[in-house]
């Protein structure tokens, strides 16, 4: 459930609720984890079967050829392995739920901006910069690593945090709800 504290329009505080389904967040973010690893798995044995190939033996000590396939095989080879990381990691993550006072956390869905253009992150463990979408709203994965994750952290509904403009100034923007 997120919890939104507005002022009505004599300017008393008051809250609006409205659900958040985060198993179903993390289940988007497991589910483009997982393509994501299956590409890469499949990149990682096309490279490293190109650098084992016949065809990829030097011909002269100025072919290197091979050698690039196999560094790419490998870096491939990690990339699969730190997106298996992220799987474990995610589908361990407790969803706790937040009262209206609590600070944000590991787990948290936040809106943030003006109410009239406001966007939605999920503060999650690894694999920031995923974008998804939920229930009808956009949704981007952040890490506490982030600049904009780590600003989030300890904040509360109605605090405010920097984010940089597109003339490279910062502009304010308010936590409008938490969940």
């Amino acid at each position: 459930m997120v919890i939104r504290r507005s002022k009505n329009d004599r300017g008393t505080l008051y809250s609006k609720f409205f659900s958040v389904n985060k198993s179903a967040i993390r289940d988007a973010i497991l589910e483009h984890l997982r393509a994501t690893l299956a590409l890469q798995a499949g990149a990682a044995q096309l490279a490293r079967d190109e650098a084992i190939s016949e065809e990829s033996r030097a011909e002269s000590k100025y072919d290197t050829h091979g050698q690039e396939a196999a560094y790419l095989a490998e870096g491939q080879a990690k990339l699969a392995g730190e997106i298996e990381t992220s799987l474990a990691l995610y589908d361990g993550l407790p969803l706790p739920a937040f009262a209206p006072d609590s600070v944000i956390a590991l787990g948290a869905v936040i809106e943030l901006g003006p109410r009239s253009r406001s966007s939605w992150y999920f503060l999650g463990p690894r694999a920031g910069g995923i974008e998804l979408r939920v229930a009808g709203r956009d949704l981007l994965v952040l890490t506490p690593q982030s600049p904009l994750g780590r600003q989030f952290l300890g904040k509360r509904v109605g605090e405010t945090v920097q984010m940089p403009g597109h003339s490279g100034t910062a502009s304010g923007q308010t936590i409008l709800s938490l969940a």
